[in-house]
């Protein structure tokens, strides 16, 4: 009986795994990559791998459907929770507006988010501008 109280604490154990869930949006496309803790990728996908039509590929539902295909790629590798770390374009404000759909769709999916943290790079200075003297003419 020790035996067989044993094995199902190491299968809860061996079970419970997390993974890193790096989302890139920007206003033009969606990219997902899962990758374990150590930084080894599992999975990536992108909007483009789900549509043709390039003015589809940011759509939040888009990002819906390539959530769904890192799901299934974390079920089959037991993967049973995610830090989301999401990037966007470096100097905007605010991510794609695929993030937020590709978040809730993984939780609904039944997933634990145990921490989401934006890792969008900050421009510090950094070369001249394009524009010219009096700047960019609208």
């Amino acid at each position: 009986m020790n035996k067989e109280d044993k094995t199902p604490s190491k299968e809860k154990k061996k079970g419970e795994r997390t993974a890193v869930l790096n989302i890139y949006t920007t206003f033009n496309n969606t990219i997902m990559n899962l990758t374990d803790i150590s930084g080894k990728s599992i999975a990536k996908f992108s909007g483009g791998q789900s549509t043709k039509q390039d003015r589809l590929k940011a759509n939040p539902t888009i990002a819906m459907f390539v959530a769904q295909r890192i799901a299934e790629e974390a079920k089959d590798n037991g993967i049973t929770g995610f830090y989301v770390k999401i990037r966007s374009k470096t100097g905007q404000n605010n991510p794609g507006p695929g993030a937020h759909t590709a978040i809730k769709s993984l939780t609904r999916a039944g997933f634990k988010i145990l921490s989401i943290m934006d890792n969008t790079k900050i421009p510090r200075g950094g070369p001249k501008r394009k524009g010219g003297r009096r700047g960019r003419r609208v």
